[in-house]
């Protein structure tokens, strides 16, 4: 029983050693488009390999846990309990941008540039008057921004800015952390011609 515990730890430490090299490799390796999102980043506190390599090299006890599903259920829109089929959930897959959309977030949010990039795609892209923005998250299909855009008329015939999501969509899915920097770049080129050309720059 010993051994079988200590060959499970083993293995644990060998699959956390093989998620922490594929992704300092796939950092390392990384072309100009993504060094530049990350180069802002506070990688030493958002990258996920960081936090796994403190977890192997810390001297404190863990316990890992294997979660199994047994049955589950969601709420719908109009109040129903319905049943989650387990093949869904077995079969469905992480994206594959999680273990770097912390470092993305981050990289992109701490750059001005970016945040005025963000800017340009709600004027460009959604025709909204924004005034700052952020990332709140991202995905292989695209990601999500907190903008500052104008709200409706008042009464008094005023208008003020007030925080609203937004949504963008990539034309293509971005399968690894260079090709979502890619298409983020190739974004940030097209919404400042466009904004550059309205403005007459």
């Amino acid at each position: 029983m010993v051994f079988l515990v200590h060959l499970q730890v083993q293995l644990a430490e060998g699959s956390l050693k093989g998620t922490i090299s594929s992704e300092k490799n796939a950092i390392r390796e990384a072309s100009y488009s993504v060094s530049g999102i990350l180069s802002s980043s506070n990688l030493s506190s958002t990258s996920r390999y960081e936090n796994l390599q403190e977890l192997l090299d810390g001297d404190k006890q863990y316990t890992v846990y294997k979660f199994n599903i047994s049955s589950c259920t969601y709420i719908d829109g109009s109040g129903g309990i319905r049943e989650v089929d387990l093949d869904d959930i077995e079969a469905a897959k992480a994206d594959p941008l999680s273990p770097y959309s912390t470092s993305l977030i981050d990289g992109i949010n701490r750059s001005e540039a970016r945040r005025r990039a963000l800017i340009f795609f709600c004027i460009t892209y959604l025709k909204r008057n924004a005034k700052d923005a952020y990332v709140l998250s991202i995905d292989r299909k695209g990601f999500d921004v907190l903008g500052k855009v104008l709200g409706p008329v008042m009464n008094d015939g005023s208008r003020q800015y007030q925080w609203k999501e937004f949504r963008f969509m990539f034309k293509e899915e971005a399968q690894d952390i260079e090709k979502f920097c890619q298409q983020l770049v190739n974004m940030e080129e097209e919404a400042l011609k466009s904004v550059s050309s309205f403005s007459g720059l």
